[in-house]
């Protein structure tokens, strides 16, 4: 049976697929899959997470096609189902870290038939439930945080999102207090600045991504939250799950620590 060859518009579960020794069945990546950049740096690009370039990718001719429900639009899936011959086209959809078992084992389902990658996951999930098992809400002082990832308009996540599930493994409980739902922009709301909630902020924690926050952004943020605490913080170890939320949950805790000096 020859090799799959997989098409991952999602850069995490790239990092995923390299993690599991499956990086000579990658045949297209989006330009955002920078990691690891040894493994992925000879994949042919295929455009953004949102703007697929179809062509290319048809052209490519992938048996397989990772997305995500977050990070890729409904349209252009039903664009990639369309292909003659048709992908096989894997949707995920992580909601918090402890999901991350259920991703690697739904990657293993299509692919932990090849050398060494059941054998590799098994490693992944084990070290994942190791760090989810330190990484516990009981025992931390409780602390409101509002997490924002974009500026003009100011922009944060919602209470349901892999993000705010991720901080609340530290006992952070990202304001405001709002559900986003399973998909659309509701999920990541925008601020207007006036809000009476933001006097309740403890801590602001300002991504280096999607917004590439500087230290020269942080007395504008301080000025939104006069009485939080302004953090810089690596939004790749928050917010990427795969094999990326293992060190995510060490960064977590040692973020709760310092806060709580």
């Amino acid at each position: 049976m020859p090799p799959p060859r997989i098409a991952s518009l999602v850069p995490s579960l790239t990092e995923l697929l390299v993690a599991l020794g499956l990086a000579h069945c990658i045949v297209a990546r989006t330009g955002f899959c920078i990691h690891p950049a040894d493994a992925v740096r000879g994949i042919p690009k295929v455009g953004g997470t949102k703007d697929v370039n179809l062509a290319k990718l048809a052209r490519i001719a992938p048996t397989h096609v990772l997305v995500n429900v977050d990070e890729n639009r409904l349209d252009t899936v039903a664009a990639i189902r369309a292909f003659e011959p048709a992908p096989e086209v894997i949707v995920t959809h992580p909601l918090a870290p402890e999901d991350n078992l259920a991703l690697i084992a739904q990657v293993l389902g299509h692919f932990g038939h090849i050398d060494g990658a059941q054998r590799r996951g098994d490693a992944l999930a084990a070290a994942l439930q190791h760090e989810l098992q330190l990484t516990q809400p009981e025992d931390r002082a409780a602390q409101q945080v509002l997490y924002l990832i974009w500026r003009d308009p100011w922009m944060t996540v919602a209470r349901d999102t892999y993000l705010s599930r991720m901080l609340a493994r530290v006992n952070w409980h990202s304001l405001p207090e709002v559900q986003g739902g399973t998909s659309g922009a509701a999920r990541y709301p925008a601020l207007q600045g006036g809000e009476t909630w933001l006097a309740q902020v403890q801590q602001v924690l300002l991504s280096s991504e999607p917004y590439a926050f500087a230290p020269a952004h942080i007395a504008e943020a301080q000025a939104l939250c006069p009485q939080a605490r302004v953090l810089l913080v690596d939004g790749e170890l928050l917010s990427w799950y795969g094999p990326r939320a293992v060190p995510g949950l060490r960064y977590l805790r040692e973020l709760a620590a310092g806060a709580a000096v």
